[in-house]
């Protein structure tokens, strides 16, 4: 089955008559909170590869990829054969150990750069990243016996209490008495949309002067910081790489000041960027990171913390969580990495991620209302503008993905107020996946171009 879509097809209106249906249904019964189906309206019957197919029958091209957790695209047929006889075997272990356990942490290990190898234990989180980030602060409290965190404006770590209280998203804690206290927020290198309002080609770096000189200055309001927790590129934050100055920089200085460096790898671990790991690429080892979305291969849950062995300061029971040893997606997630070494899964998505870079840049360059395409690997978006004013255009954005989507792409948003489209397809896509999305992007694109030159005020706010 994994192959068995060629093409994104839609032949019904979106949603089609049998996915407004379940939509409906799934209205009336379900939480609120329910996101996704609110701007992808359908309902999924299933999906091979890079592909979706709906109830009505419509084919889409999915370059959401379960918001990343998809690295193989949706069902490898060697990472479902590995996940269907581990089933027949033994599936919930707790924290026993186990060989699919075994295997799974020795591909973990294997993974990282080799200075680092023999230096990080793993931690075994319950099923979500952001337990992982959970599990991270406060292991690095005990270690440091510090009650402050660190973090950064834009960054995007959960939504439990301690992880939405340490991300600069205010929706995901308005409202929500009882948050953690001693989180401080500081300015992320947002080079083209400066947060201090700097001219980018007469800066330096000037936002981590901004936490330099707060750490220096007895009079900064700071307590005693536990941990520094940044994700290097930011992603509902908008697709937003950390400058390479930037991260060095705060390396060497959590570094002088003894608090733990934590990075959040959760979206772009297990190959998003290019590397098995994003920190890869700016030459640095924190002293804590956590991996979840990509790591079994198949969407299965699955975290991870790994953390420098001097660090080990967890007693018996500190953090744990039933559903912390899933055999099942440990061996799929076996069974992906052996799958992403032997067919060069990093090396295609450095290349596919240049074609697609390119690609969204030359249409940019055409479109009156794309800004500044930006990315890492196959994690890119780019930003969404109002033509006649330049402020940034939720609505234009959010028609974007509606109309992409009624052409047969699926499209996540970001970003402050969700004005950034982003690009989160499979790494094992092909160039005539990256060429067909493309095409499909350039349609929707191409529509809302004819909207806007309609100087239909109703252009920013209709309806697919």
């Amino acid at each position: 089955m994994h192959e068995e879509f060629t093409h994104a097809q839609v032949r019904t209106a979106v949603p089609g008559p049998r996915s407004a249906a379940a939509l409906e249904s799934q209205r009336r019964r379900e939480s609120a909170a329910v996101s996704y189906p609110k701007r992808l309206p359908l309902a999924v019957r299933r999906a091979s590869g890079s592909y979706i197919e709906d109830l009505d029958g419509n084919v889409f091209l999915d370059f959401l990829t379960g918001a990343g957790s998809l690295p193989l695209g949706h069902g490898h047929p060697k990472v479902v054969r590995a996940a269907q006889l581990q089933i027949e075997q033994f599936c919930h272990g707790l924290d026993f150990p186990s060989e699919p356990k075994a295997r799974f942490t020795d591909s973990l290990l294997a993974a990282l750069p080799p200075s680092m190898a023999d230096e990080y234990r793993l931690h075994f989180c319950a099923p979500t990243g952001a337990d992982a980030i959970e599990a991270a602060l406060k292991l690095c409290k005990l270690h440091t016996g510090g009650d402050e965190i660190l973090s950064f404006q834009g960054g995007y770590h959960g939504c439990t209490n301690g992880a939405a209280s340490v991300t600069g998203l205010r929706t995901v804690k308005a409202r929500v008495g009882g948050r953690m206290p001693g989180v401080h927020f500081f300015p992320y290198s947002h080079c083209h949309a400066c947060p201090l309002g700097l001219d980018r080609a007469s800066c330096s770096t000037n936002c981590i002067g901004l936490l330099e000189r707060a750490l220096d200055d007895p009079n900064s309001g700071l307590g005693k910081p536990a941990a520094v927790l940044l994700e290097l590129v930011q992603g509902e934050g908008g697709v937003v790489p950390a400058d390479r100055d930037f991260v060095r920089r705060l390396r060497a200085l959590s570094a002088q000041h003894g608090i733990p460096l934590v990075v959040d790898e959760i979206q772009t671990g297990w190959g998003r960027t290019g590397k098995w790991f994003a920190f890869e690429h700016y030459g640095i080892e924190p002293d804590v990171f956590t991996a979840s979305k990509g790591l079994s291969g198949l969407g299965l849950p699955v975290a991870v913390m790994f953390f420098r062995k001097s660090m080990n300061a967890w007693p018996s029971g500190a953090h744990i969580g039933t559903f912390r040893g899933n055999q099942v997606a440990f061996a799929a997630g076996v069974a992906a990495a052996e799958v992403m070494r032997e067919e060069r899964v990093l090396d295609n998505v450095v290349a596919r991620g240049a074609e697609l870079f390119e690609g969204l840049a030359q249409l940019a360059h055409d479109v009156p209302w794309m800004r500044n395409v930006r990315g890492l690997g196959l994690m890119l978006g780019f930003d969404v503008i109002d033509p006649r004013t330049g402020r940034p255009a939720a609505p234009i954005a959010s028609q974007v993905q509606k109309l992409a989507l009624r052409h047969g792409l699926m499209l996540e948003l970001g970003g402050r107020d969700d004005t950034v489209v982003r690009l989160l397809p499979a790494l094992n896509i092909t160039p005539r996946i990256v060429t067909e999305a493309l095409c499909l992007l350039a349609q929707a694109c191409a529509d809302v171009t004819r909207r806007l030159a309609s100087d239909d005020v109703a252009a920013l706010d209709y309806s697919i």
